[in-house]
């Protein structure tokens, strides 16, 4: 449990956000597999993204030419182009993109009113499952997500991997954007295939505007992912300690395991996230050895993280338990060669003595 982890990176898949030209969409989701040693942390962040691509392959040159004009927002040309007939408003590429869905994820709203006007469908989907309201709340674009639902998108309409809009909107910290999609009945307690929800993915972030906003919204604190990951959990992984300090006070229990058996405060000792530690401490956190047959202070003692052993020790921590493998802490910081670490430790026993 405690070797050093691989991160996978998990939620929603890039191919689920948004549109660049001539570029191949690359997936957050990098799962390894449930039981893999590489999964064993949680997956620590959703990478950065890029607008929808727009494949020039299989499209006639008149395609090519309105998703061209509605990526640069050329509404001369998009009107041109459809009032010649030679191409339909919803014409798609390989992936599914429509001049509609380019428009919305380019923030261009003159293109998105012609188009609608024209008649495309606002509920057009990639075949990642996203709309043009996915691509506007990843951006931010709340008066094209506006016209956008008044023309009828449904606000949850989901991804492949089960992201909303809302997930999105969350994950960039766009709070304009996630009051307008609350307003418009999005669920805030929705979940993805993997089980994360909004709050989960506010938590991963570190937004702690976004975390208030949905637990102002009746968002439920410590709700898992199927690996039985929480919103602390992650915050802890992450160390963003203002995130576990909120969560905490709205009555996230301190000691959510995950399915590796490890607590937040595992993690975070394990990480030597001293401020998190801190945070944690003050709920009165498990000091005792886990289901992963180790405690806080292995990890900590493991990793040579002296502030957060010292931490430990004045919170209680017994330098005397021994781990599923028969060690005690001083033994791993010794096979680990953390001199410091063992020092302070044999000083605290005979002081204890």
């Amino acid at each position: 449990p405690l070797d050093k982890p691989k991160f996978s990176r998990s939620s929603l898949t890039l191919a689920s956000v948004a549109p660049s030209v001539c570029t191949s969409t690359p997936r957050f989701d990098r799962r390894r597999g449930p039981d893999s040693r590489q999964v064993a942390l949680l997956d620590d962040e959703l990478t950065s993204s890029t607008a929808p691509t727009m494949s020039m392959k299989k499209e006639t040159p008149s395609d090519v030419k309105l998703h061209l004009a509605a990526v640069n927002g050329d509404l001369r040309c998009i009107r041109r182009l459809l009032d010649s007939g030679k191409v339909h408003v919803d014409c798609s590429d390989k992936d599914g993109t429509t001049p509609l869905i380019l428009s919305a994820a380019n923030g261009h709203v003159e293109c998105v009113l012609e188009l609608l006007d024209q008649g495309a469908d606002p509920c057009a989907r990639r075949h990642t499952g996203t709309t043009a309201l996915f691509f506007a709340a990843q951006s931010g674009y709340t008066e094209i997500a506006s016209i956008l639902l008044r023309h009828g998108t449904p606000v949850d309409i989901p991804s492949v991997d089960g992201g909303t809009p809302l997930f999105v909107a969350c994950q960039y910290a766009h709070l304009d954007m996630i009051q307008l999609l609350i307003k418009h009945g999005s669920r805030v307690n929705g979940q993805m295939k993997d089980g994360a929800t909004p709050l989960f993915i506010a938590a991963q972030n570190g937004h702690c505007s976004v975390v208030s906003l949905l637990l102002a919204h009746g968002a439920r604190v410590s709700t898992p992912r199927l690996d039985s990951a929480t919103p602390l959990w992650i915050a802890s992984q992450m160390n963003h300690s203002d995130v576990c300090k909120m969560l905490l006070l709205a009555g996230h229990p301190v000691d959510a395991l995950r399915k590796n058996g490890a607590t937040p405060l595992f993690k975070a000792a394990h990480k030597g996230y001293i401020d998190v530690v801190h945070e944690l401490l003050k709920y009165k956190p498990n000091l005792d050895l886990l289901p992963n047959g180790e405690s806080a202070l292995h990890a900590a003692c493991l990793f040579g993280h002296l502030p957060v052993v010292k931490m430990l020790m004045r919170a209680g921590a017994d330098p005397k338990l021994v781990n599923a493998d028969g060690f005690s802490p001083i033994q791993l910081a010794k096979k680990a060669n953390h001199g410091q670490v063992v020092h302070y430790l044999n000083q605290w026993q005979t002081y204890v003595r």
